[in-house]
């Protein structure tokens, strides 16, 4: 549907071809590494805001049969639930068990700044 705006903006049916659509719809895609601010309509913080105090549940969650059903499952474990893929076969034979020994640490940057970090290093 486009609007004639020289028939009082009068809502019309319009053809197009594959290749005048896929031109309209290309413009509407973000190149690599942009981000659309979002600032209209219902993508707006206060309309979310607005629409998330309008859900109210019927009845409240059990959270602690919810934490109970949780409890003791390892990641692999919750993998394996969800995707019926194991984890912990050996991807070459498919037979062996791989066993964690150690989880290393998620990287971070350091704790302080890094300009005084710097300096003390170059001392």
């Amino acid at each position: 549907m486009a609007k004639d705006y020289r028939d009082r903006a009068q809502k019309k049916p319009v053809s197009l071809t594959g290749e005048e659509f896929l031109r309209r719809f290309s413009l509407h895609v973000m190149p690599d590494g942009y981000v659309r601010i979002r600032r209209f309509g219902i993508y707006h913080h206060s309309t979310k805001l607005h629409l998330d105090l309008q859900f109210v549940p019927d009845e409240k969650p059990d959270i602690e049969q919810m934490a109970a059903d949780q409890k003791d499952e390892t990641a692999s474990e919750r993998i394996l639930r969800l995707t019926g893929f194991d984890l912990t076969k050996c991807p070459h034979c498919k037979e062996g068990r791989l066993i964690v020994i150690r989880t290393l640490p998620r990287i971070r940057s350091p704790a302080g700044n890094l300009p005084s970090l710097l300096f003390a290093k170059l001392q």
